[in-house]
């Protein structure tokens, strides 16, 4: 059974009997269906329905000879609305199934972000007609949390913001300078983590860490896609899963200048979110390619 299926308001379900049914009426009744030869000339399938705004449950897999759908597998997802990135993206087949992996390498991150690609079908189209390097898709990334945690923000006032957004954006320069091999930007790099190190030595004796830290994104337990992050939640909504009742809380964050969307039960979120608050919590990155 699916961790995450709580993050869309499927707390409840104790057996598999009870997710049969679920999965039953997502093939029977679904929104969308998606239907694709992939490279072994076999039929994939996915079926997806919503349960509440913008979230819902895919079931994948193949057709047979006899038209007959066999369930692959599943997954619960959450589409976010704000557009992440328009870095090149890699896109790699899982291993054990027709599902994939996402790699992006955003240089505001620092690292190379890897997500669970929810639109599959979307994806083996183009590369079955060798369109996916030429299009050059933007990237849009959510988040189903299992866990999360509502924080106050760090006071500011609108000079040191603006400073900071200065800050970032030459940060971001020899970043991508210092990629292309530039010596001057790699030191000039380095020297800021000794001197970022350093004030957070001394800042720390006196302080909360939550006070010197405002935002991070870094990966989580062994599954790469999973990630423990704390952002400033810039717009927060309400939805309901329509056969459950449960309520959801779905808000859109900046973190370490990535924006991107998260959904959340109400029962796992400890606090009342509200914009320019924070959150912190444990997520599953999706991505949705768009086209």
């Amino acid at each position: 059974m699916h961790v995450y299926l709580k993050s869309i308001g499927f707390s409840k379900i104790e057996n598999t009997k009870e997710q049969e049914a679920i999965l039953r009426d997502v093939i029977e009744n679904c929104d969308t269906k998606k239907v694709v030869e992939n490279k072994e000339h076999r039929l994939f399938a996915e079926f997806s329905k919503e349960y509440a705004y913008d979230c819902g449950i895919t079931v994948c897999g193949e057709y047979d000879e006899n038209d007959e759908f066999h369930m692959e597998y599943y997954h619960p997802y959450y589409k976010g609305g704000q557009i992440t990135s328009y870095e090149d993206v890699t896109i790699e087949r899982h291993a054990g199934k027709e599902s994939f992996a996402g790699a992006c390498d955003d240089i505001r991150l620092g690292i190379t972000m890897i997500f669970y690609l929810i639109n599959a079908a979307d994806y083996l189209n183009m590369e079955e007609s060798d369109l996916f390097r030429q299009i050059h898709p933007s990237l849009t990334l959510s988040a189903l949390a299992k866990e999360g945690t509502i924080i106050m923000p760090v006071k500011k006032d609108p000079s040191q913001m603006e400073q900071e957004k200065l800050i970032a954006k030459q940060k971001n320069s020899l970043i991508a300078a210092a990629r292309e091999g530039d010596e001057d930007a790699i030191e000039s790099l380095t020297m800021d983590d000794i001197d970022t190190y350093a004030m957070i030595s001394r800042r720390i004796v006196n302080e909360d860490v939550f006070s010197i830290v405002e935002s991070y994104f870094m990966p989580c337990g062994l599954e790469c896609d999973q990630y423990n992050v704390m952002g400033e939640i810039t717009d927060v909504n309400t939805t309901v899963n329509s056969m459950t009742g449960e309520k959801l809380y779905q808000m859109g964050l900046i973190c370490n200048d990535v924006p991107f969307d998260v959904c959340i039960n109400e029962k796992d979120l400890y606090g009342e979110p509200a914009v320019g608050r924070r959150f912190k919590g444990l997520i599953w990155l999706q991505g949705l390619l768009e086209y």
